[in-house]
């Protein structure tokens, strides 16, 4: 999948001209050249954007409103693909979501640009909420309907908090993604935590509890 495949509906381009996928592509590349070569976020203009990959600011400007949408737009791309969800089960749902993060979590490890990026990014409260909006809030969403779903077909407790239920889930994975990151990311772990926790929150009555 090429950078511009994988670009979010969400934040996509101003509507007018037909979009070119190798124009976007080397804008993207663009950006990611400049953040390689280590280039700050402040420093990161759109103009030096333009220069770098051979292309008019007037050409981004008709994709990206601004640094903001552009710079999430990249980080967006340089992660693995939102994952297709089997819908066979709560369960299996929620393991492939949890698989997704481990897998961005090694991706977050290999890559010292993604990394110091992302800190980066924290600094810059604009770019932060771009990112948050267009990124971590969709995914959010997505493992709350995935548990909202559960409980409507009796996979979990009514009486669970579905917020809470979701941070139960996603947080083990996020600590050992972030905050420890010399944590081990084997494979499974996706499928034991899902275990674990479903453990505590299954309706009595459900099979396998």
């Amino acid at each position: 999948m090429s950078l511009a495949e994988s670009r979010p509906q969400q934040l996509g381009p101003v509507r007018g001209r037909p979009r070119s996928e190798a124009v976007e592509h080397a804008i993207l590349e663009g950006v990611m050249k400049l953040l390689e070569e280590g280039v700050p976020l402040a420093e990161l203009s759109i103009e030096r954007v333009a220069r770098t990959a051979g292309v008019g600011k007037a050409t981004i400007y008709r994709r990206w409103s601004g640094k903001e949408d552009l710079f999430v737009d990249v980080m967006r791309a340089a992660e693995p693909p939102d994952p297709v969800l089997p819908g066979t089960s709560m369960r299996d749902d929620l393991v492939v979501l949890l698989e997704s993060l481990r897998q961005r979590g090694l991706v977050s490890r290999s890559s010292a640009i993604l990394h110091n990026v992302h800190v980066q990014m924290k600094s810059s409260p604009r770019i932060w909420a771009a990112y948050h909006a267009g990124v971590i809030t969709p995914r959010r969403n997505q493992g709350l309907e995935v548990l909202r779903r559960g409980q409507r077909n009796g996979e979990l407790r009514e009486d669970v908090d579905i917020e809470l239920a979701n941070d139960m889930f996603v947080g083990p994975m996020l600590v050992r993604s972030i905050m420890r990151p010399d944590a081990d990311l084997p494979e499974g772990l996706a499928e034991q935590i899902v275990d674990t926790v479903l453990a505590g929150l299954r309706p009595v009555s459900s099979p396998g509890t």
